[in-house]
């Protein structure tokens, strides 16, 4: 049975909070849909339940009316489940990943009180690094189109499964995609299964960096941005605009908490998804996911740009005609800016880049990290680390193409004269080294070696 939490008319500490026996009908329910694992929602769901920023916030408004709330907090796998339970008026906020938002988007209009409204951004990736294609470790596939033919897991409808509807349509490969949950396709990929897995963020990075998985495709390839979000039933957003508003404003408190203590925010969602705290701060360290709560205009075009990809699935039908700038409704984010007095017209034109740093070493025993300058730094510093006896718990560096974030030990490398360049695929290594004569694939040992 899922425990609820109740808010009392009293002066609380979260961590010191006791529960109100009252029954349910003397309170104002707040049902939230979040994906622990699905990390760039962190801040509207594992991180912002954790920091108990919500209960907080309506703990304030408790005080003030008189009005408690009760919170039950759901957590999920993929998006679809979120939506059909808001369908059916059993959640009232959600978190989700850009595909899935505009499938709850279509699937609950037609419901006065289920219909939903975007209302926030959780995390984007300016590129599309969001979403990655990976293959077996020893799987002979190097490139997207060695797959065609091929078996490939999938969630149907989901982030993950769009990008690889976008990365064929420009190989021409055909590929049988298998719906699965991302836990049943990291299995069906073991067991050979299928030969390839699609999914989204925490997923590729778990996978790659527990050796059951190799990168082979990375979204950012296509240079789309994705991003995932918060959607609210506008019936209870009526009803209870005062949760909404408590919602946001905790939202943002999540964000700027994971903005100013990155490494800190990763231990937390680590601790509460299961996930180790290398892979969260994978994404969520300096140039991983850009986690800003505004809805910008590149991120409602992003959205826009999806619905062919969504529509050409077959089963989503209703998408003619969808109004997707009605379907967004970023007015109670503006007003909990004007709130903290922040400037929401700036911050929703800042639009972040792909990183360009050079990387980022983290030391067994180490509650900090240090960043490098460049990827020859970071190489020797890994080799400088070792040669004193310290274990390396991770070492992360930024594709010298893309600008994805990834782990140094998993990425391909090229020498080229004295100095080294990551890749996250094998792939953009060999284009590099096609592009430059000279230049060299090496793997990561190789390079390490090489450093001086």
């Amino acid at each position: 049975m899922k425990k609820t939490l109740i808010l009392l008319a009293c002066s609380l500490v979260f961590a010191g909070c006791s529960l109100d026996s009252a029954p349910a009908g003397d309170s104002v329910d707040v049902v939230v849909g979040y994906q622990s694992k699905t990390i760039n929602t962190a801040t509207a769901g594992t991180l912002l339940r954790a920091r108990g920023y919500l209960e907080r916030r309506l703990a304030d408004i408790t005080a003030r009316t008189g009005t408690r709330y009760r919170v039950d907090w759901q957590d999920y796998d993929t998006g679809a489940p979120i939506t059909a339970q808001m369908l059916a008026e059993k959640i009232d906020i959600g978190s989700m990943g850009d595909y899935p938002m505009l499938v709850n988007g279509v699937r609950t209009r037609d419901s006065e009180q289920a219909r939903t409204a975007i209302v926030s951004v959780t995390g984007y990736h300016p590129a599309g690094a969001l979403n990655m294609v990976v293959v077996a470790p020893d799987s002979h596939a190097d490139t997207l189109a060695d797959l065609a033919g091929a078996r490939v897991s999938a969630s149907v409808g989901s982030a993950g499964h769009g990008t690889l509807l976008r990365a064929l349509a420009g190989t021409g490969a055909q590929v049988e995609v298998l719906n699965q949950q991302p836990q049943v396709g990291a299995s069906s990929l073991e067991s050979g299964q299928v030969q390839g897995l699609s999914q989204f963020v925490a997923w590729p990075g778990l996978l790659v960096y527990q050796d059951r998985a190799r990168l082979l495709y990375d979204g950012a390839e296509l240079n789309h941005p994705t991003l995932h979000g918060v959607v609210v039933r506008r019936g209870y957003a009526r009803s209870h605009p005062e949760v909404l508003n408590a919602f946001l404003q905790a939202q943002l408190d999540a964000t700027d908490f994971l903005n100013r203590k990155p490494l800190e925010a990763a231990r937390i969602v680590a601790e509460g998804s299961g996930l180790p705290q290398e892979v969260v701060y994978l994404y969520n360290g300096p140039g991983g996911t850009s986690f800003d709560t505004t809805v910008k205009p590149a991120l409602v075009k992003a959205l826009k740009n999806d619905v062919p990809y969504l529509k050409s699935i077959g089963d989503f039908t209703g998408l003619d005609g969808f109004d997707i700038d009605r379907f967004i409704d970023d007015g109670p984010l503006r007003a909990a800016f004007a709130e903290r007095k922040l400037d929401y017209n700036k911050a929703v034109a800042a639009l972040d880049k792909p990183a360009t740093t050079g990387g980022e070493l983290w030391l067994q025993g180490s509650e900090t990290t240090v960043g490098m300058a460049d990827p020859d730094q970071l190489l020797q510093a890994v080799r400088a680390a070792t040669a004193r006896g310290d274990r390396i718990r991770a070492a992360y560096v930024h594709d010298a193409e893309l600008g994805t974030r990834w782990f140094a030990d998993k990425s391909a490398w090229v020498r080229d004269g004295g100095h080294h360049l990551a890749f996250d695929t094998v792939a953009g290594a060999r284009r590099y080294a096609a592009a430059h004569p000279g230049s060299t694939v090496v793997d990561y040992q190789q390079a390490l070696a090489a450093a001086a």
